[in-house]
């Protein structure tokens, strides 16, 4: 072979590397499926498993990039995903199944964060209230809706008590500002988790009981929901999101003190400040309600659905029943 030949061989083969090289980095740099997360509020406790996720790269290894947005208003988490502008939310059950009863909205859960309530009736011990009808002749803050009315109407009555002795106000977001400056003496909408915990930091000891105590069903507090056309749409996407959101599950389990340094790492701290005593205590209350043992992280059953949709309507709170299995979706569990 000539030495022109054997330089023309050289250079070919220089090039086949190269383009090989670009094929692979090509490969490597893949598209990733973009989706969008409205959180139910600031980052806490609940949302580790998420953080442990995105950090670890286990969404990436999903071949998925999650971008996590904060909700401007209590409805966004239900609302984006509705209107196909994210592609999932954060919600509660209750007001998932009034949306859908009450105003047909397509929005359907794919996966229950908890699998027991948090919400609970928070009052400071001075108040000496224990239970539904010692709430009688006493002023209760929530936070909007006919849900946290009726609830406390059904559970008064449900004690033996008369709900119509019972005043309430709408208080928005001041739960705990309320509570402390007493302007109310109990209040409904804050989560054992959270408010409870920090009224504790703050030196205010406090009783506190749950409306499944008094005739509401078992219900799953904190939900993901998407829309039902990119539910059909996207499912192996979804299917691949919750796989990635169980490993972080697994981890925060498994290490809670690295999950909360992740969290903290990510934390808003100009607008919604962790306290690291805070977090720790919610993050042990969560583990053992987010994945109740022999029942799979994120698993949805229909009779609960079934239970909350009738309770519901029996207080008149939706206007018509709906099918449980319309509600919700297993799309992954982890074998």
């Amino acid at each position: 072979m000539t030495f022109k030949k054997i330089k023309y061989a050289v250079l070919m083969l220089l090039m086949l590397i190269i383009v090989g090289c670009g094929g692979t980095k090509e490969k490597a740099e893949k598209k990733l499926d973009t989706v969008d997360v409205v959180l139910d509020w600031y980052p806490n406790a609940i949302h580790c498993f998420l953080y442990n996720a995105i950090e670890k790269g286990y969404f990436e290894e999903e071949g998925i990039k999650v971008n996590i947005h904060f909700p401007s208003n209590a409805s966004d988490p239900m609302a984006l995903p509705a209107a196909k502008k994210a592609d999932i939310g954060i919600y509660y059950l209750h007001h998932l199944v009034m949306a859908r009863a009450n105003e047909n909205i397509p929005i359907t859960s794919i996966g229950a964060i908890t699998q027991k309530p948090l919400n609970v009736i928070i009052a400071l011990k001075e108040n000496n209230i224990k239970r539904a009808k010692d709430l009688e002749r006493k002023t209760i803050g929530y936070s909007g809706g006919p849900l946290s009315e009726e609830s406390l109407k059904a559970m008064v009555e449900y004690d033996g008590g008369d709900a119509s002795k019972v005043k309430v106000i709408d208080v928005g977001f001041e739960l705990l500002t309320s509570m402390i400056t007493k302007q109310v003496d109990a209040t409904i909408g804050g989560l054992v988790n959270h408010e409870v915990p920090v009224m504790e930091e703050k030196g205010l000891p406090v009783d506190y009981f749950y409306c499944t105590e008094y005739g509401m069903p078992n219900y799953y507090e904190e939900l993901f929901v998407a829309n039902d056309d990119l539910i059909k749409e996207r499912k192996d996407v979804y299917v691949r999101f919750l796989k990635a959101a169980n490993k972080g599950f697994n981890d925060m389990m498994n290490n809670p003190e690295e999950s909360l340094d992740i969290l903290l790492a990510k934390q808003e701290a100009d607008q919604f400040p962790l306290s690291r005593n805070v977090e720790t205590q919610s993050i042990n209350i969560l583990l053992p309600i987010m994945k109740e043992e022999g029942v799979p992280f994120l698993h949805q059953d229909a009779e609960v659905w079934q239970e909350n949709i009738n309770w519901l309507y029996d207080h008149k709170i939706i206007d018509k029943k709906v099918d449980a299995n319309e509600m919700f979706i297993n799309l992954y569990e982890e074998k």
